[in-house]
């Protein structure tokens, strides 16, 4: 792991010196009443890594928080203590508080490319925060958190980078201002198993090396467990929707007398003359189940927005149930546009912050015509109910909700739509691994029982490997193998492929 030993100063704490990090009893409530954090306590010593873990909704993203002295709006502080740096960070004065935050102390959040200006370029984003201005500086830290240094995606806005590389982004720009205590939310979700690993040594590293306190949110317990010198498990479960009973459709049966629902030909897609995409070739079945994967920045999350709409395409064309669509959404009918939904890979950034969740989830079912607008309520708990969470969260603002819960709202808000194919981009890197699970047989379960065909991006090897009939393998922006699941994953004949599954040995399926 590279890393330049002069970034930091030498380190002034021992690491059994006094505490960087020091919560005590702390309890957080919701405008209801409800608690978000119940008497928690943490201590984070420099040098060290502390895992917080727990189901999704639990309060890991607050406590997160309270560190910084921000906590979501509206939410209070009824008891407990907060110490960061030997300052109480709910006593301290505005302004202190302020250069506490911008000087000593990082955050980043979950949704890392919601936090990242779109108008501005990534050399720019990484230089604003940095302690040193030098001109090696911007490509040191790329180069630090796994990123090409030569230039050409320094160049590139937010909006041309895949999920996994916004994160590590957000990841150069906390690091930039060389802090003592460094806060991520989910710092590996959406990454491939190497990039992930790479990433927490190097979170690792910067403890011992540099005696940094580290405290990072994770539901990777691969992670925790490798890397985490402490982990403080926060919270219950949620109810989770009961599992679908799963019958396998394999991919010939799927395809058996009917046409393709998504077909994608010679795609093409470039950023400022940079090729994103190169003649990308997809077919999925109708009423089958696929799968998209590679290592982050290989295309996929530009794949799936092209052929929503999201991305032009430079060339190449896209048919959804033998109909050929426009690239763009000003091109499509509406029925073309509720037939193809996309669940994102950062639901913070894809819902309206101002509309509560029953507006969220409840403009599709009006929009295309779902219900009659006197059953729209009901329609709306309902789903709710079936990505496991109760109808009273149908009140509440994105806000309000854990990482995972708005991923769960946004998956309601595709569902709503009734859609023919659903595509979505790493839907479970925010679960817990029971959530998740039962995310994957309701989806599973709607794709047996009406016949919706399912895209899966996702670093999850043995969830593709266990719930898609065929998989499509992206390297560089372009398709270097593909075919039936089981047969790629068992006898891999690109070296990409080989790569990217590395160790794993999926057991054959029937």
């Amino acid at each position: 792991m590279s890393h330049a030993p002069d970034r930091y100063a030498k380190p002034e704490a021992a690491p059994d010196g006094p505490p960087a990090v020091e919560v005590t009893g702390l309890t957080v409530a919701a405008p209801d009443g409800r608690l978000l954090v119940k008497e928690a306590s943490l201590t984070v010593r420099p040098g060290r890594l502390v895992a917080l873990t727990g189901p999704s909704g639990a309060g890991k993203t607050t406590l997160l928080r309270a560190l910084t002295g921000l906590l979501p709006p509206g939410t209070t502080r009824t008891a407990g203590h907060v110490d960061v740096l030997g300052h109480d960070v709910f006593a301290l004065p505005e302004k202190e508080l302020r250069t506490l935050r911008g000087t000593r102390l990082a955050y980043v959040g979950q949704d890392p490319g919601s936090g990242l200006n779109p108008r501005m370029r990534v050399r720019t984003l990484v230089r604003e925060l940095a302690a040193d201005r030098g001109p090696d500086t911007v490509a040191a830290l790329l180069a630090e958190v796994r990123l090409p240094g030569d230039g050409r995606l320094a160049a590139r806005r937010p909006g041309a980078l895949s999920g996994g590389q916004q994160r590590r982004v957000a990841l150069a720009r906390a690091l930039a201002r060389r802090p003592d205590v460094l806060l991520l939310d989910e710092p590996t979700a959406g990454l491939h198993r190497e990039l992930r690993d790479e990433i927490a040594e190097l979170l690792r590293h910067l403890a011992r090396e540099h005696q940094l306190a580290v405290a990072f949110s994770c539901h990777d317990p691969a992670v925790v467990e490798r890397f985490a010198d402490e982990v403080v498990e926060l919270g219950t479960h949620l109810p989770v929707p009961s599992p679908v009973p799963a019958v396998r459709v394999s991919t010939a049966l799927a395809a058996e007398g009917r046409p393709p629902a998504l077909e994608v030909r010679d795609l093409h897609v470039a950023f400022r003359g940079t090729p994103a995409l190169t003649g990308v070739d997809l077919t999925v079945a109708a009423g089958s189940s696929a799968g998209i994967v590679g290592v982050s920045g290989s295309g996929k999350t530009t794949l799936v927005r092209t052929v929503t709409g999201l991305q032009r395409g430079t060339s190449g064309t896209v048919h959804v149930a033998g109909t050929a669509v426009s690239t763009g959404l000003r091109g499509r009918t509406r029925e073309q546009r509720r037939g193809l939904q996309l669940v994102t890979q950062n639901p913070l950034g894809a819902l309206n912050p101002s509309r509560t969740v029953a507006a969220a989830v409840g403009r599709p079912l009006r929009l295309h015509r779902r219900c009659a607008d006197g059953e729209v309520r009901d329609r709306v708990a309902g789903l709710l109910e079936q990505v496991g969470l109760p109808p009273a969260f149908a009140g509440r603002y994105p806000h309000e909700l854990s990482g995972g819960q708005r991923q769960r709202v946004a998956i309601a808000r595709a569902l709503a739509a009734e859609p023919d194919v659903l595509i979505c981009d790493e839907v479970t890197s925010a679960l817990d691994p029971d959530t998740g699970r039962s995310i994957m047989d309701l989806l599973t379960g709607l794709r047996e029982r009406h016949g919706m065909t399912l895209v899966l991006i996702s670093h999850d090897l043995p969830l593709v490997a266990d719930r898609t009939d065929t998989v499509t393998v992206l390297e560089a922006g372009r398709v270097v193998e593909s075919g039936r699941t089981a047969d790629v994953f068992h006898a891999p004949r690109h070296e990409a492929t080989r790569a990217l599954l590395g160790t794993y040995a999926p057991v054959a399926r029937p």
